[in-house]
C-alpha cells in the first residue's frame, strides 16, 4: 500500500487554498474525480449514520444558473465540477433504521442482533431532537465530509472551494431537495486554479503552531 510521508501530506495542504477562479477548460479525470466520490461516501459520521447526501453537478444549464444563487461567484459556473451538501431534514427513527438494516447486510448478520445498538441510537437521535438541534447536529456531520473532500482533493493535486456565500433554499428549489427530503447547507467546488488567480500566490495566514497546538 502506497502512504504519504508526512511531508507530502503538508506539501499538498500547503499548496491547497480557497480558488477564487477556476480554469474553464480544465476538468477532473474521470478516475480521480471516482476516488473524491468514494471519499466523499467512507467519511465517517455519528454513529456511522450519514444524515446527508451529496448532489454533484456537472451540467453547464444548471451551473449557468448558480452564480445568480451564489453572491455572483463564478466558481460554481466555471469549476470541473460542483457539490452540494445536503443534510437529511428530517432525521428520523426510520433513517436509523434503514441504516440497520444496511448495516446487518453489509456485515451478514440478522438484523434482530442489531437491536440493542438501533436502540441506542434511536434513544440518541430522540434526545438531540427534543432539545431542538437535530439539523445542526446533521449540519456537524456535513462539515465532516467537506473537511474529508477537500483534503482527498488536495493530496490528489485538485483544487477546491468551499463556499457557504450561497442561497441554501433557492438551491432546494433548483435541485428539488426538499422534496427529497434534504437540505443544501454548503457547497464546494472542485477543478484546477486559473493561472491568473492572484490569490493562489498570497502567502497563506495561520497562527503559529505552538499558539494552536495545546500539549497537556
Amino acid at each position: 500500500m502506497t502512504v504519504l510521508t508526512p511531508e507530502d501530506l503538508l506539501t499538498q495542504l500547503r499548496w491547497r487554498y480557497a480558488v477564487k477562479k477556476f480554469d474553464a477548460t480544465r476538468r477532473v479525470s474521470e478516475t480521480d474525480w471516482q476516488a473524491l466520490e468514494e471519499a466523499l461516501v467512507l467519511t465517517p459520521s455519528s454513529f456511522g449514520l450519514q444524515p446527508w447526501r451529496f448532489y454533484v453537478i456537472t451540467s453547464q444549464e444548471i451551473r449557468d444558473q448558480l452564480p445568480a444563487i451564489s453572491w455572483n461567484q463564478s466558481q460554481v459556473r466555471d469549476a470541473s465540477h460542483v457539490v452540494v451538501f445536503a443534510i437529511r431534514s428530517p432525521f428520523t427513527d426510520e433513517d436509523v433504521d434503514r441504516f440497520v438494516v444496511r448495516t446487518a447486510e453489509v456485515r451478514e448478520t440478522p438484523v434482530e442482533k442489531l437491536a440493542g445498538f438501533r436502540n441506542l441510537m434511536v434513544k440518541a437521535i430522540d434526545q438531540i431532537a427534543r432539545a431542538g438541534q437535530i439539523e445542526a447536529w446533521a449540519t456537524f456531520q456535513v462539515y465532516i465530509a467537506l473537511g474529508n473532500f477537500m483534503t482527498a482533493a488536495a493530496a490528489l493535486g485538485i483544487d477546491t472551494c468551499p463556499m457557504e456565500g450561497i442561497l441554501p433554499d433557492r438551491y432546494d428549489e433548483l435541485l428539488g431537495l426538499r422534496e427529497a427530503g434534504y437540505r443544501t447547507v454548503v457547497v464546494a467546488t472542485a477543478g484546477y486554479r486559473a493561472p491568473d488567480d492572484k490569490y493562489a500566490l498570497l502567502a497563506k495566514v495561520r497562527y503559529p503552531t505552538d499558539e494552536m497546538i495545546v500539549r497537556l
